[in-house]
């Protein structure tokens, strides 16, 4: 892949729609462009002005391929650095496929995933983090990961990033400096400053680390594993807070075989609910792999809701707890919400009754509807959106992640150097280390293959 040729690719999805946009980076983008755009008004595209739109025909020769909008932006007040030239055509297949076989004759070449990004980070117009939140952005399908992307896109991540590194490298290069003035005994980088530095720079990297696991669930969604007894309502409740048909709804005990896992949005944040077979013992060998999958499956959850059958408390009720009990000791730190379902078949004094043998539970009757909302809230309150509240830096990236765990590692190591008074030789070397850290994450340190490996993430056209 080389960076100096001039690229096209649609910037728009695939398909049939009103309109399509075609976009072109690089140094010919304004030139070919021109050459196969006809404006109505007879003026020449390459000699207008950046950021101007302009109304015309794109030509193959004499035919008349479509009218479009061409959009100039000249470097490098453009998204890619470059000049960039967009074309809002009308969505055919056909016509947007003529127009990028037409610009590839012309002397584009096909963009590569991501390549529009890659060129905005290579010619600074973006740093490595920023870029890699353009493709959260895409991706975001909640109020919470959105939220997340745009402040890292904004560069909130990578500006508390930059300012450690940059008051590191400050002490580096006078303790570097000292190494040239070792006979003379010297010391230009005040110890007592520079552990004050190197104490800042671990409690905010294990602030950041730290975040992470708020971070990843609120872009990835919260996984929440509905378990219980067979025939409990598990896929009903999973429907009913899908408000689909999602799940096979059966009075057949062991309905259920697999998991089945479906993901909704409560209050701007993602939920992965995660409807399991049913804990029961069985000689059906495809229902025992299920059950089994269960047990995975809580493992990965977040949070446990447990759902028994409120009719059947008044037999089973011992069993029930055992169940929780069992559940609470394996997970300690599992969220838990217990819930008794079916609570339309019961009485007041039945349903108060209920109450007080289980304590803290929550009544549902996932048929009807009835506590379905308060479920939804109770979840809510699982999550701690806090830091987004907020608008704390929360970390959502695992390269980011790995990354700031290195680098932390070499700090504590220049923290210990510090303690036992090592010479400025010893403490540079890990000094050196996590300054390659925190640049590997805002990209002033990057190699081809780890470019590659981000940009190969993104779709075509980005």
């Amino acid at each position: 892949m080389t960076h100096t040729d001039t690229i096209v690719a649609m910037a728009t999805p695939a398909g049939a729609g009103a309109i399509a946009v075609l976009r072109l980076s690089g140094p010919q983008a304004v030139t070919i462009a021109s050459s196969i755009f006809s404006s109505v008004s007879g003026k020449t595209l390459a000699k207008q002005k950046t950021h101007t739109v302009h109304l015309g025909h794109i030509k193959d020769g004499e035919k008349v391929l479509d009218e479009v909008l061409a959009t100039i932006f000249k470097n490098p007040n453009s998204y890619t650095g470059e000049d960039v030239v967009e074309i809002s055509c009308h969505g055919s297949n056909y016509i947007q496929q003529e127009i990028i076989q037409l610009c590839l004759r012309k002397g584009c070449r096909m963009a590569q995933a991501g390549e529009f990004t890659l060129r905005a980070f290579l010619n600074g117009k973006m740093d490595l983090s920023q870029a890699e939140a353009v493709a959260d952005l895409i991706a975001s399908d909640s109020a919470a990961s959105h939220q997340l992307a745009i402040q890292q896109m904004r560069g909130g991540f990578s500006s508390e990033i930059k300012k450690l590194r940059e008051e590191l490298l400050n002490f580096a290069s006078l303790i570097e400096l000292e190494l040239d003035f070792a006979e003379e005994d010297v010391e230009f980088a005040n110890r007592e400053e520079f552990q004050k530095l190197i104490s800042k720079i671990t409690h905010v990297l294990k602030r950041l680390i730290d975040s992470f696991a708020t971070g990843n669930v609120l872009k990835n969604g919260i996984p929440v594993a509905i378990v219980g007894e067979p025939n409990v309502g598990k896929s009903t409740l999973l429907n009913a807070l899908l408000n689909e048909e999602r799940a096979i709804v059966s009075d057949i005990a062991g309905t259920t075989r697999d998991t089945i896992e479906d993901e909704i949005i409560i209050g701007g944040i993602g939920f992965r609910f995660i409807d399991t077979a049913g804990i029961r013992e069985t000689v059906d060998v495809i229902e025992g792999m299920g059950i089994q999958k269960t047990f995975q499956k809580i493992e990965q959850a977040q949070v446990v809701i447990y759902l028994f059958d409120a009719e059947k408390f008044q037999a089973s009720g011992s069993k029930f707890k055992v169940e929780i009990e069992t559940i609470k000791n394996k997970y300690p730190l599992k969220n838990l919400l217990i819930v008794a379902n079916k609570v339309d078949k019961l009485s007041k004094e039945e349903i108060e009754n209920l109450q007080f043998a289980m304590g803290n539970l929550q009544l549902l009757s996932a048929k009807t509807g009835q506590g379905v909302e308060k479920i939804q809230n109770k979840l809510l309150e699982f999550v701690n959106t806090g830091a987004l509240r907020n608008n704390e830096t929360i970390v959502t990236n695992s390269r980011h992640y790995d990354a700031m765990l290195k680098a932390l590692e070499e700090i504590i190591k220049v923290q210990q150097g510090l303690d036992s008074n090592l010479s400025g030789d010893l403490l540079a070397i890990d000094i050196r280390q996590a300054l390659h850290y925190f640049g590997e994450i805002t990209g002033e340190i990057s190699n081809d293959e780890l470019l590659g490996n981000i940009f190969a993430n993104f779709c075509i056209g980005k």
